[in-house]
């Protein structure tokens, strides 16, 4: 069993910076794939970014990329989401997640979910 707990978000303008954390509890936090995941009112939870557990391999929604960095620290059972040059079109409630295997890093899949946190940028 994982807990995954989400910090960092906040209200920010168009074109400000925000730095998400996911802190992980329970078995070895190397072992999993860490995604985030956003959900924004009226429309479904999409994918934003994701890590590897092996090789540290970054994916990205085309939507963010570039603009968003997903980073972990294995020592600090901490995953990251460094979101630059915020849009409004980035408000959501922003969700960690981990699994230790997936057929499809970009989907709902994980096995394990954080309460989320919110994101309200601002025009």
């Amino acid at each position: 069993q994982v807990q995954l707990v989400e910090s960092g978000g906040g209200l920010v303008q168009a074109g400000g910076s925000l730095r998400l954390s996911c802190a992980a509890s329970g078995r070895t936090f190397s072992a999993y794939h860490m995604g985030w995941f956003r959900q924004a009112p009226g429309k479904e939870r999409e994918f934003v970014a994701a890590q590897t557990r092996i090789g540290g391999t970054t994916y990205y929604a085309d939507s963010v990329k570039g603009r968003f960095t997903i980073s972990r620290d294995n020592a600090k059972n901490t995953v990251y989401l460094q979101m630059n040059s915020l849009k409004p079109e980035d408000t959501a409630v922003y969700y960690c997640a981990a699994s230790p295997r997936l057929t499809n890093i970009y989907s709902r899949e994980y096995d394990y979910w954080g309460q989320g946190t919110q994101v309200t940028v601002s025009s």
